[in-house]
């Protein structure tokens, strides 16, 4: 996981997007559609602080618990997980709130 500002993000957002804007999470796979020689390792999970900690404000909660859950979803696209339909969000969404309460549990 890399933690960065808006403008780093952007720039990622862009050069391998194309998209010319902050957000607050991007994942790289390691290796798109091969196996990797280490299969213990997915890829990589960039997430904004500083949109992370508007996001924070505005949901009323604190900058780890947002942090935790850009970072489940961030992993939750390395193994598949995807977001661009109404369905398929409700399917990622469902599983990142449960993945989260686990996280949030005492002793986890």
């Amino acid at each position: 996981m890399l933690l960065v500002d808006d403008r780093a993000i952007r720039r990622l957002n862009k050069v391998y997007l194309n998209h010319d804007r902050p957000t607050d999470v991007l994942a790289f796979p390691q290796q798109q559609g091969l196996p990797s020689p280490q299969p213990h390792l997915l890829g990589d999970v960039v997430i904004s602080v500083e949109t992370a900690a508007r996001q924070a404000k505005e949901h009323d909660h604190s900058l780890a618990h947002e942090v935790a859950l850009l970072l489940i979803h961030g992993i939750l696209h390395l193994v598949g997980y995807d977001d661009s339909t109404p369905a398929t969000r409700r399917r990622m969404w469902t599983e990142q709130a449960r993945l989260l309460a686990i996280s949030s549990k005492p002793g986890s």
